[in-house]
This record gives C-alpha cells, sequence and structure tokens, in this order.
C-alpha cells in the first residue's frame, strides 16, 4: 500500500495509517463477496435507519481523540505525525455501534487553527455533533469557532462532552460548567444535554454512549432523491485495489458496478468494491461513511474536494445565489467584491461574492449575495457552506445555496430578491415554477437542476399543469397526457409573454414588409433566443389557438395578407396575361415594371414561380413542364435539353434555366448530357 502526500491515507473508518483491514483479512477482496449482501428489504430499512455520522467539534487539546478511542476502540489519529506530535492535523475515522444497535461513524477534527480547514472537509454530512469542552481550560478560541460552524451548517443536535474532569476540582467543574452554559445560552445549543466524562479512567463513557443513542432516535432517517452524492475527504491507493476514496454518502445509494461521475472534474470510471465500518457491501445507502474502490483511475487524478455522484445530472458552476449570515463576532463586515475561502462539501476554493440587497453584511445579519468561483465547484440547491477571510485565515459565515446556475444579477433588483426567496422558502410547485423562469426546459433537466427526488418534482409539475401554471409543450397533450423526461415544460405567464414577443414582432414586420407573406420561423426564433423544438412546440399550440398561422418556413398575424395596390394590381394583371400568352418562353418582369419585392409577394400568393431574377412562369405553366418532363424521361429513360427545347417550343435559355432549377430542387438528376427522375420526385 502507498500513501498520497497531502491526500491522507487508510481505509474508511480505519485510523492507523498503515490499514489492518487489508493485513488482517487476507480474503478481503472489494469485488462482490455474496455473504455481504443484504438478504431482505426489512434488513435493508433497518440498516439505513440506524446509520448516523457524529462529528467532533472543539478547542485543540482538549481531548477530542482520546474520546473517540474511548468510545470506539479506534485511534482516529492515522498519521505519524499526529502520533509524535500528539496533534490531531487531518481527519480521523471510527465507528462503533450504541446499545440500541444504531451504528456511528465518527469523524475527528483537528482542533488547532491552523488545520480548520481540514475540519471544515469533514463536517458537511454529520447529524450530530459533540462539542468537546476540556474541564481544565473551559471554552477556546477553537471552542467559539467551531460553534460557530456547526450553527453555520445548521448541525441542529448536538452533545456537550466535558472531558479531562479527572484533573479538576469539584468546585472548579461547577465554575467551568457554568461558564459553558452561559456561552450557549444564545445558541441553537442552549439546551443541549452536557456529559462529564475522564477518557482516560472510562468514567462517564457508558453515559455518554447512552446519551448519543438517545440523541440520534430523534432523527429521521436520510432521505433519498436518487441522486447520490459522496464529497471526497481521502484518496489513497492499495497495492492490488489502486484508487480508494472515503467520505459521506448522500443523496442516494451507490452500487457495485455502478457508472459513476467526478465532478467537477466530469470524468467517468465505476465503483469496483465499497466498504463500510470495514464490511464488504453491495450497496451502499446515505448517511453512511462509505469506502470506493475506483475502475481505472489513477490515484494523482481524484483530489479531496471533488464529488462521486451519478452521471448527467451535477453540473458544476462557476456561480451560484446564496443566503448567507455573517457571525456575530466576525471582527468585519461583508462588503462587495469581498474575496473569501468558499467551503462546501469536502471542497476549498477561492471566491468573490456580490451583494445583492445591501452595501454591506454587519456581523449578526444576514443578506442575499451571489458568489463567483475562478473555477468550477460541485454544488447544488440546499447545500451548507462556509466563507472564511483568507487572511488572516478566520470564519466570516456561511449560508445556503438557493440557485448553483443562475444568471448574473444587477444589485438592488426587487425581482431577483423575490425569485430568490421563493426557491429558499417556497413548496416543491414554487421552486419548480422559479426553476423554470421564462424559458422552455425538459423534464429531465429539471430533474437535474431541482435538488428533490423525482417523483416529487412529477406531482409538483402535474398539479401545476392542473392549476394551469405550466403548460405542456408537445402536441396533442391534454391536462391528463403522462410527462416524460424529453418533454419541455414552460410557464403559463412565459408563454403569454413569448406570444407577446412574437405578435409584436410579426405586426413590426408586416407593416415593414406588406408584400411578404411573413416572417421566417428561423428568424422569429433566434430573436426569441429559444431551444428549436421548444420553439415549434410553442408556434403549433399558439396555431391550433389561432393566435398565429404557420405557412411552413414562415409564420404570420392571422389577419394579415398580400395587398398590392391598384397601381401594382394593374401592372401585374398586364404581366400575368403575357405570362399566359407565351408560357414557356415569359417575358421578363422588368419589362412591365414589376421589381423583385412585387414578383417575390407573386411568388408568395401561388401566382407565379421565379426560376430566377429574370425568368418567372405562371404557376400552371410550371406544373405543366414538371409533370410533362417526368412522364417524357418515364417513357425514353431520360431527356436532353434539346429534346426539353423542342418538346415545349422554347429556346435553349429557358430550357437550361428550367432543367438546372429541377435538378436543385431534386425533381431531376444530370447525367453527362441527359436528366433522368430523381429517385425522390
Amino acid at each position: 500500500m502507498r500513501a498520497v502526500a497531502g491526500r491522507g491515507t487508510g481505509e474508511e473508518g480505519h485510523a492507523h495509517g498503515i490499514i489492518p483491514l487489508y493485513t488482517t483479512i487476507p480474503s478481503f477482496r472489494f469485488s462482490c463477496d455474496r455473504s455481504s449482501i443484504i438478504s431482505s428489504q426489512d434488513s435493508v430499512i433497518s440498516e439505513r435507519a440506524a446509520t448516523y455520522v457524529v462529528g467532533t467539534a472543539g478547542h485543540v487539546d482538549h481531548g477530542k481523540s482520546t474520546l473517540v478511542q474511548a468510545l470506539t476502540g479506534i485511534d482516529p489519529d492515522r498519521l505519524a505525525e499526529e502520533k509524535e506530535r500528539q496533534l490531531t492535523i487531518d481527519l480521523g475515522f471510527a465507528w462503533f455501534d450504541l446499545p440500541s444497535g444504531r451504528q456511528v461513524s465518527v469523524v475527528d477534527v483537528p482542533g488547532h487553527e491552523r488545520f480548520i480547514k481540514n475540519m471544515l472537509a469533514g463536517v458537511g454530512g454529520i447529524d450530530a455533533a459533540m462539542l468537546v469542552i476540556a474541564a481544565d481550560e473551559g471554552p477556546m478560541p477553537q471552542t467559539e469557532e467551531h460553534l460557530d460552524i456547526l450553527g453555520l451548517l445548521e448541525i441542529e443536535r448536538a452533545l456537550v462532552v466535558l472531558t479531562k474532569i479527572d484533573m479538576v476540582e469539584p468546585e472548579w467543574r461547577e465554575l467551568v460548567v457554568e461558564e459553558i452554559r452561559e456561552r450557549l445560552q444564545d445558541t441553537p445549543y442552549a439546551g443541549a444535554q452536557m456529559i462529564a466524562v475522564s477518557a482516560l479512567l472510562g468514567e462517564g463513557i457508558d453515559e455518554l454512549r447512552t446519551a448519543l443513542d438517545e440523541l440520534l432516535s430523534g432523527i429521521p432517517p436520510h432521505t433519498e432523491t436518487g441522486k447520490p452524492r459522496l464529497p471526497i475527504d481521502r484518496v489513497f491507493s492499495v497495492t492490488g485495489f489502486g484508487t480508494i476514496v472515503t467520505g459521506t454518502l448522500l443523496g442516494g445509494p451507490l452500487e457495485v458496478g455502478q457508472e459513476i461521475e467526478l465532478q467537477p472534474s466530469g470524468r467517468r470510471t465505476r465503483v469496483r468494491g465499497l466498504q463500510s465500518h470495514q464490511e464488504k457491501v453491495e450497496k451502499a445507502y446515505p448517511g453512511r461513511r462509505t469506502a470506493v474502490n475506483l475502475t481505472g483511475v489513477s490515484v494523482e487524478n481524484v483530489m479531496r474536494g471533488e464529488v462521486i455522484t451519478a452521471p448527467g445530472w451535477l453540473r458544476p458552476t462557476t456561480m451560484l445565489d446564496a443566503r448567507v449570515r455573517v457571525v456575530e463576532n466576525a471582527p468585519f463586515a461583508l462588503e462587495q467584491n469581498d474575496e473569501v475561502d468558499f467551503f462546501v462539501g469536502s471542497s476549498e476554493t477561492v471566491a468573490r461574492v456580490t451583494l445583492l440587497d445591501a452595501e454591506k453584511i454587519e456581523p449578526g445579519n444576514e443578506g442575499w449575495i451571489q458568489i463567483r468561483f475562478p473555477k468550477p465547484v460541485a454544488a447544488v440547491r440546499g447545500d451548507r457552506f462556509i466563507v472564511r477571510r483568507p487572511s488572516p485565515s478566520e470564519t466570516i459565515g456561511g449560508g445556503l445555496v438557493i440557485d448553483p446556475h443562475p444568471r448574473r444579477h444587477r444589485r438592488f433588483r426587487k425581482e431577483v430578491i423575490d425569485g430568490l426567496e421563493a426557491l429558499a422558502s417556497g413548496s416543491p410547485q414554487e421552486i419548480l415554477l422559479q426553476t423554470l423562469g421564462d424559458q422552455p426546459r425538459e423534464l429531465r433537466e429539471l430533474f437535474r437542476a431541482i435538488t428533490l427526488p423525482e417523483d416529487d418534482i412529477r406531482a409538483a409539475a402535474y398539479e401545476l399543469l392542473a392549476s394551469e401554471d405550466i403548460i405542456h409543450l408537445k402536441r396533442g397533450a391534454t391536462a391528463e397526457s403522462t410527462l416524460t423526461p424529453p418533454d419541455f415544460l414552460l410557464a403559463w405567464s412565459s408563454y403569454r409573454d413569448t406570444l407577446d414577443r412574437i405578435q409584436k414582432m410579426l405586426g413590426e414586420y408586416h407593416q415593414k414588409n406588406p408584400l411578404r407573406k411573413g416572417m421566417a420561423k428561423e428568424e422569429v426564433r433566434s430573436r426569441i433566443d429559444m431551444p428549436q423544438r421548444a420553439f415549434e412546440e410553442v408556434v403549433a399550440r399558439a396555431a391550433d389557438a389561432g393566435v398565429i398561422v404557420d405557412e411552413g418556413n414562415v409564420i404570420r398575424r392571422p389577419q394579415h395578407e398580400i395587398r398590392f395596390t391598384p397601381e401594382q394590381r394593374q401592372g401585374i394583371d398586364k404581366y400575368l396575361a403575357a405570362l399566359q400568352s407565351t408560357p414557356f418562353s415569359p417575358p421578363s418582369p422588368t419589362e412591365f415594371g414589376l421589381d423583385t419585392e412585387l414578383v417575390m409577394a407573386l411568388t408568395e400568393t401561388g401566382d407565379v414561380t421565379r426560376i430566377d431574377e429574370s425568368i418567372v412562369f405562371t404557376r400552371q405553366a410550371f406544373d405543366d413542364m414538371k409533370q410533362q418532363v417526368l412522364t417524357l424521361i418515364d417513357e425514353n429513360g431520360s431527356i436532353t435539353l434539346a429534346q426539353f427545347r423542342d418538346h415545349f417550343g422554347t429556346s435553349r435559355k429557358y430550357a437550361q434555366a428550367v432543367l438546372e432549377y429541377f435538378d436543385h430542387h431534386r425533381i431531376t438528376r444530370r447525367v453527362g448530357d441527359e436528366r433522368v427522375r430523381n429517385v425522390s420526385a
């Protein structure tokens, strides 16, 4: 086995650098082992409902790692440097079973201020926290910062563990307890249970296990959206197995053999094997610490901060909208265009902030921001994040990702803030409407964009269709029609606005071009900036409603028709009479004073067929020539230019022009000096 510098070592749940998991069980394989497959649906439900992740928090040297070892029997300090210095530097992991049978994964975090960034990589997926405070020191600076971080990440459940009670007198201990209660008074953890322990003597450890059991009993099972995400917090390799990554699984299950995607890199691979708590599993469920053996990916190509997920739904972003809260003890306000260190999942990146509703956000206050990244970040709606000051490094605040793929916003716009508030606190229907925006979107795109189960999104869509808040852009669709992933949905208000724009556009076009039948569809589509297939559905729906008329390549308003002035009509009648008198050798339109615009109008009304600028036939004459040419080819096998000229009693000029026109429109095909019928004619 080899470790990768800067990436951590050890398999999930183990804490000793060189992993005994592989040395004490020689028969271990990441490939399928039928003995590890869960045998019934009941056991799956039991396993999934009874697995939790608990994180430690607290100041350096307050006994977090010692406490974890006393609880689990596993030393979470994996690195030789950690053991030598007796200082936790990187994340450590352990596990144990509670009296009730609930399984607990423990994420042990470093307490030193220099390693807060490592701490942040591990606390994003925890269900509850143990806030560890030493009885001989009481709350300290990193106690305060860790407490702020837990609150910003909305870790709702926590125990306070008072350690090292064997090192203080009872009177001192009471003073520390009082200080802790005072410090927690205005936090979400004011009523948190406090357990006093001595990890070295084992005093209070059983009481702590019981308290953890009670704390976790009120946590509901993890919600499955069908979209697995595993933020990678450790990467290493094992001889014979290759690259292994670990993290806390969220959103949906992972299975052996499943194709997966690493984001934001987009690299595709497969799950070679899965483990949790030193046990091989065929399927890992949300809420578990999970180790994933990757196929065909070198350890150098995977980094902490990347996310394992199912292919195709999680799109990295370089900008997101969020609600942020600045902590009360922040030394300064968050200001427009501030540079911050941004932490989400297990990733860290630099970012710039745009304040959308304030000049600055003072400590203790909240606001709407847009965050911009120099490189893509894997984040989804509903993710909690932390922002820190780059230098000196300290926590400023944190919040909630509201829209991971927004447009760039202008500041102080009411409509922007209203939209963000709807996304932040709305029902699935409101979220769906807000995500739709003013453009049609495919249902499968909405599945990717909204971090809710697909069934919930589909149900919300059906409710919005029934209330006529959205429309189903599919020809023949009714209120009872089944939605399929490629189908487009569009907000009714946006559909109405789109039709208003199209009608206005057509009205202006008709006024400027009264002799044209209508406006080219492609020009209309490009000007309203809509996907081709969605635009065709909008046009079809509007045409069915009689709002516009679809003429094939062009569309028009229903009341529009080509009208000629009396003077134009007089010239046109003379010209058409001349064409009819010599149908196969027609005069040029310029001889009768007709310009190109009038000839084009006659073409669109169906009176004539224009071969080129100077050669125009009546529609009847052209159709006769076409039919007779095809009949002659069918009888003789082909037709030459001379045969055409002689048959119609015309000149070479007209014969050549018509035959080249037939070739261009695939009516005939030239073979040497002859024309034959085109197979499609």
